[in-house]
Parts: C-alpha cells; sequence; structure tokens
C-alpha cells in the first residue's frame, strides 16, 4: 500500500489562483482592447472629418473662382444663383448655375448647358446674398434678383453635415466680387 507523506510541501497553482490570474489579465487586455479601439476609432473619424474639410474648401474654391468670372447675375434668390459668364480666351461664353434643394444632405449642383454636376453634398445649408453697387452694405431684399439689380458682389455660407447629426460640421463663407461687372 501506498502512504501519502503529508508532510511534503505540494509545488503548482490552484485552481482558485489560476482563476483569479485568469480574471486580472482579462480585465488588462479589455481595457487595452477598448483603448486601441477608441483610438482607432477617433483617427478614422478625425480622417473622414479632414476629407470632408478638404472637399467643402475644394468646392467653396471652385465655385468662388467661377462666380469672380461673372459679368452679371441673371437670377438668384437664397440657395440658386445663375451668372452670365463672359467669353475667356478661347472659352465661349456661357451661363453656370449653382442650385441648392434646401433639403437637408442634398448636394450643391452646377449647371452649364443643361448638363448637371454635383459639386459637393451632405449640404445643410447653402445661402446666397446680393449686393448692389447702389446699397453695397445691406443685401438686396425681397429675393429674388435678377440681372436689372446691378448685383456686383455676391456672399456665400455653405455648411456641410458629414455625419447627419444636423449640426453643421464644416462652415464656410466668402465674398465674391463679380471681377467682370460692368462690362
Amino acid at each position: 500500500m501506498f502512504r501519502v507523506n503529508s508532510n511534503k510541501k505540494e509545488e503548482g497553482f490552484t485552481l482558485i489562483e489560476l482563476m483569479v490570474v485568469l480574471v486580472i489579465l482579462s480585465i488588462v487586455i479589455l481595457g487595452l482592447v477598448t483603448f486601441f479601439t477608441g483610438g482607432a476609432r477617433s483617427w478614422i473619424s478625425g480622417q473622414s472629418q479632414l476629407k470632408s474639410q478638404r472637399e467643402a474648401r475644394q468646392a467653396m474654391e471652385y465655385m468662388v473662382r467661377e462666380i469672380r468670372h461673372g459679368e452679371s447675375v441673371v437670377t438668384g434668390n437664397a440657395h440658386i444663383v445663375t451668372l452670365a459668364v463672359p467669353q475667356l480666351d478661347s472659352e465661349p461664353a456661357y451661363q453656370v448655375r449653382y442650385s441648392w434643394s434646401g433639403t437637408y444632405w442634398d448636394p450643391v449642383n452646377r449647371e452649364v448647358n443643361s448638363v448637371i454636376n454635383s459639386v459637393i453634398s451632405n449640404v445643410i445649408n447653402l445661402t446666397f446674398e446680393y449686393y448692389s453697387d447702389s446699397d453695397p452694405v445691406n443685401p438686396i431684399a425681397p429675393l429674388p434678383v435678377d440681372s436689372n439689380d446691378n448685383v456686383n458682389k455676391i456672399h456665400i455660407q455653405l455648411q456641410v453635415d458629414t455625419d447627419k447629426d444636423n449640426k453643421p460640421d464644416i462652415e464656410l463663407n466668402s465674398d465674391i466680387d463679380l471681377r467682370n461687372y460692368g462690362l
């Protein structure tokens, strides 16, 4: 028969010790995963915000550049402007129309010769204000305006909501003097 020597010290870990270590390691790993996941999510959100800002600025610069070359405002209201652009070098004269429907997250559209292109999407506000040489401080009211109103300056406000939370993430403003006004 075998005798058990109870005086001999047992080596190894008990089941309770192993469970405690496993719980502690699980909490540490969960904390690290949460930390790195939050960091990755923030980085992705930041990249998306930067991309949206770049696109909004490019869209605004594009509109400003073309409107600045305008000779006169053909028609306009709070969300639509149609301009007559004179002949430039080898380019023929044309009319360009920038418009926004007034509905959240609809795009701003550019129309030339019945061809419509989207300039920027996720727009929650695009507002045009028109100023004449007779009163350069106060916008022309009531709208709409037409070619008889002698508009020589346009103020644009563009608001974009990239995350669709009904709050503008990007807001751009620009004052544009029609360079070819009065030709």
